[in-house]
């Protein structure tokens, strides 16, 4: 759709808007010329594509179109302006005047016709009776809106026919109520015609209405609005049960008046020369006023518990630290956080959870003083505030006391269940005078309560603040590491026992940090799980994994598989096999270039889920290796059951060979059940000649290790899967060494 046409004709005061179109510069001056006068607005446009934008970016009052133009002709125009602006005049001007050209011209909507060469008096003449047209419109529009109008002030008074309706003469005596009187005050009508207005005003509010109709006396004529109370007629039986329990018979309404003048009076009304009285209309607003105060309590309270919410909180907060300054007090903030609660959330579903969620409120409720405050700040976070605490003695019986109800079982629809809670406490001044430094401090404690164990209390300290503020700032840091490409792969060959030489390699992440240099990923990957960023950062490295390979591939080593870690949030993710799928065919490698490592604590996590997924890469060639075998659950059942193609012994075993016999008998056992099972296996940690011989002897025909290699950049690892003999692998190896 073009631009909609100006309805505001109140704006045609000054001139007639006037676009003349024509192909020739000459002619548009001669119109132009002919027609200067101050009631016109003179416009041009070359061509009927200028005229077509200037239309769409500004409204015309007259159009002056020529009908030969060589980009958009005057028909082509005329067919537009009709259908998107019917309401413009047009004056044709064209060099044809056979009777089929004037038919079609005045077919297509054009008002009128001049033929080139025109006489300049005929223009002027056709121009000026256009112009009379619009000035006419101009009246008839405000004819138009001021009937508009008085169908608005007569629908005004329909529409609220629902409301008490009254007029009061000069004096302020009624003279008029309307029915709804009865219903909604008791009253009827013949008790309140001539009665002043007073009578149904409490004192409070007489003050206001006499102002506010002051105002309409004085000659304010425009519509007020004010709010003030109405008195019921005392013990009337009213129908209408809505004003039954207002307090002190008193009813909310919003008062809405306007004066009654007579222009043309010569009348002396005593005090105000032509006023003679107020029409107004007096709304009931009780639902609104109800509806307010429940918006007011739902803004402040949280509407599961009714306990406040965090806007409440931090006012409560505000004004224990002011009185604590004052009164030289400690204020305590108490974050609670319920231990396991999200197991009753997904095991017994939402309503039981909500419903525990009540009960346990009312029930640390009912442990507070009153002046203490018990706020929902979250899921299943509580907070309590405790001013004028008299010392940490006080708080920490509290704290006890709010655990010792937590223990206790809550009973929902017949079943017992159980929660512990973690607090973690800060104290106003100490550890901060706002409530974002207070719930912060007490949150990390809270976080403290639950790595000592859960079902206890921690105040905050200095120490647990530094761990925290340290905790987000490598947060911080690994969300730039992604950005900044900090992270990089470096890569530790899988080698034969007997050959040595190299049949896959193991990516390995690093973080280059800016501050702390280079980090291995027991550093950050604990971070990146708990903040979720391992799906990125996992992703990325399967990504740049595939290039590496398909690098080493064009090289000329065709047969080299690398293997990348999966932890247990990218396993479970539902695209994590498309993630697969996508880098292999990104990188054109079939699947059989990449295998996946997962240790035996993230396939328990989920069997099912784990199983369906690994099928899936399975059947696109993808192998799996199980990391660290031996260390976990270690069951024939599950790597039965599982695409499982590799088992990796784990370094402790590896390491601990010559100290312990048992670890010797866990690793033969192992090497036993991949040779059962037809499986790969690769002992990981290989540092000694002595460890490569024991394997070598238990029929171990993988390893991985600092023997051979450390873990290598791409570039030195390129470099080695290059080399053509044993002796040049040992010379890079040595360079990256050295």
């Amino acid at each position: 759709m073009g631009r909609e046409r100006d309805n505001m004709p109140f704006s045609r005061v000054k001139a007639m808007k006037i676009l003349i179109i024509d192909d020739e510069k000459e002619m548009i001056e001669s119109e132009r010329a002919l027609l200067e006068r101050p009631e016109y607005e003179l416009h041009a446009a070359l061509g009927g594509i200028e005229a077509l934008a200037r239309l769409e970016s500004e409204h015309f009052d007259l159009l002056l179109l020529d009908m030969k133009m060589p980009d958009l002709d005057g028909f082509q125009l005329l067919d537009i302006l009709s259908d998107r602006w019917p309401d413009i005049q047009v004056i044709v001007v064209s060099g044809e005047d056979s009777f089929d050209a004037v038919s079609h011209a005045l077919h297509r909507g054009a008002n009128d016709f001049i033929k080139k060469p025109y006489a300049p008096k005929e223009l002027i003449t056709i121009v000026e009776n256009a112009y009379q047209r619009w000035k006419l419109e101009g009246i008839n529009a405000r004819i138009s809106q001021h009937i508009r109008e008085s169908e608005k002030l007569h629908r005004f008074i329909v529409d609220h026919s629902p409301d008490f309706i009254y007029v009061l003469d000069h004096e302020g005596k009624f003279i008029y109520v309307n029915d709804r009187v009865k219903p909604m005050l008791g009253y009827e009508k013949e008790d309140l015609i001539g009665q002043h207005f007073s009578v149904l005003l409490s004192e409070e509010d007489l003050d206001k209405f006499s102002y506010f109709v002051a105002e309409r006396r004085t000659g304010e004529r425009m519509t007020r609005n004010v709010e003030i109370r109405l008195r019921r007629k005392p013990d009337e039986e009213r129908r209408d049960d809505r004003y039954r329990d207002f307090e002190n018979d008193m009813i909310p309404i919003e008062l809405n008046a306007m004066g009654v003048y007579n222009e043309e009076s010569d009348e002396n009304v005593p005090g105000e020369k032509g006023f003679h009285g107020t029409y107004g209309v007096a709304r009931d607003i009780s639902e609104r006023k109800s509806a307010e105060a429940t918006i007011q309590y739902q803004a402040y309270h949280d509407l599961l518990t009714g306990l406040p919410n965090r806007a409440l909180l931090e006012d409560r907060i505000r004004v224990a630290v002011m009185q604590s300054k004052r009164i030289k007090t400690m204020v305590a903030v108490l974050f609670l956080d319920l231990d396991a609660f999200k197991k009753i959330n997904d095991s017994l579903g939402h309503s039981i959870g909500d419903s525990f969620l009540k009960a346990m409120a009312n029930r640390l409720k009912a442990c507070l003083r009153e002046g203490d405050t018990l706020a929902r700040f979250g899921g299943d976070e509580f907070v309590v505030v405790l001013p004028y605490a008299r010392n940490e003695a006080n708080v920490s019986l509290v704290a006890e006391k709010l655990l010792s109800q937590l223990r206790k079982p809550v009973e929902i629809d017949g079943q017992e269940l159980f929660v512990t809670g973690s607090i973690g406490i800060a104290l106003c001044p100490g550890d901060g005078q706002t409530m974002d430094d207070l719930i912060k401090h007490a949150d990390i404690a809270m976080y403290a309560a639950k790595a000592a164990g859960k079902n206890c209390f921690h105040y905050c300290s200095e120490a647990m603040n530094a761990k925290h503020v340290n905790h987000l700032s490598m947060e911080q840091g690994l969300h730039r590491a992604l950005k900044n490409n900090e992270l990089l792969i470096e890569y530790q060959p899988q080698v034969d026992i007997e050959s040595y030489q190299i049949v896959a390699m193991e990516a390995l992440l690093r973080w280059e940090h800016p501050d702390y240099g280079r980090l291995s990923p027991s550093e950050f990957i604990p971070l990146a799980e708990e903040s979720g960023l391992i799906i990125q950062i996992g992703e990325w490295v399967i990504i740049e994994a595939c290039r590496q390979i398909r690098e080493w591939r064009d090289m000329g080593r065709q047969d080299i598989r690398v293997s990348v870690n999966l932890s247990a949030l990218q396993l479970h993710q539902e695209n994590i096999v498309e993630t697969v799928q996508q880098a292999l065919q990104k990188a054109q490698l079939p699947g059989d270039a990449l295998e996946i490592e997962l240790t035996e604590s993230v396939l328990m996590q989920d069997m099912d889920d784990a199983k369906r997924k690994l099928d899936r890469l399975n059947a696109t060639g993808v192998k799996v290796a199980i990391d660290d075998f031996g260390t976990g659950y270690s069951s024939l059942a599950y790597i039965h059951e599982l695409p499982v193609h590799t088992l990796k012994i784990d370094q402790g075993f590896v390491q601990r060979m010559n100290r312990n016999a048992a670890d010797n008998s866990v690793i033969a056992a192992i090497i036993a059940m991949a040779e059962g099972l037809n499986l790969d296996l690769i002992a990981e940690g290989v540092e000694t000649e002595e460890q490569l011989q024991q394997l070598k002897e238990m029929g171990c025909k993988n390893m991985q290790g600092f023997l051979y290699s450390r873990p290598l950049p791409k570039q030195a690892a390129a470099e080695l899967l290059a080399a053509n003999d044993e002796d040049a692998r040992f010379r890079v190896i040595q360079s990256v060494a050295g």
